[in-house]
């Protein structure tokens, strides 16, 4: 049986994209979720036939608050990082960082820009997650361009094809100036 409370927030909820919190008696967020259009997603935990893993939540469920964003891609970067924030303990899929990419910088003399799907705590700066793989190379193609920092893992004895192309100062060949790095990744 649905509380009155739980009632007359569903009534309030906007035909928008959005994510949704559900909590438990205690005020602990239980699950996150996004969704196209907020009202009709949210409604139909409250309605019909469910799994075991959704009718457990739903029992669970004594508050919700919701986040009406502007896309359905803005819904997902911004679930990603609820569920990152607050660990809420029946979203499964989305608990560690091998989903989604991220783009780093390396914390090495001279820093490199990466895709990695493990964020770690080594220094290096993370960005993201993108809410592909696809989307994360496009970002990572158009800062290549603009910023020379180093592609290569290991360091060549010989200038590459990437500084040619001007998109490498070669820390293999020619010694770079720390502060110069140092501009480019700020």
């Amino acid at each position: 049986m649905v509380s009155a409370h739980i009632q007359n927030k569903l009534a309030l909820l906007p035909d928008q994209p959005g994510c949704y919190l559900m909590k438990d008696k205690q005020g602990t967020i239980i699950y996150v979720g996004k969704a196209k259009i907020l009202k009709n997603r949210v409604r139909s935990y409250f309605t019909g036939a469910h799994d075991i893993k959704t009718q457990r939540l739903v029992q669970e469920i004594e508050d919700f608050e919701y986040i009406v964003t502007s896309s359905d891609v803005e819904a997902l970067l911004l679930e990603i990082n609820l569920i990152k924030k607050h660990d809420p303990r029946f979203n499964i899929r989305l608990k560690d960082d091998k989903t989604y990419p991220f783009i780093k910088i390396t914390n090495e003399r001279h820093p490199r820009l990466i895709i990695t799907r493990q964020v770690k705590k080594d220094k290096g700066k993370y960005f993201g997650p993108y809410p592909n793989v696809y989307a994360a190379n496009e970002v990572k193609k158009i800062l290549d361009r603009l910023y020379p920092l180093r592609k290569c893992t290991t360091l060549p004895n010989k200038v590459c094809l990437y500084y040619h192309l001007g998109q490498c100062l070669a820390p293999c060949v020619f010694e770079v100036n720390q502060d110069t790095y140092k501009k480019n990744v700020r």
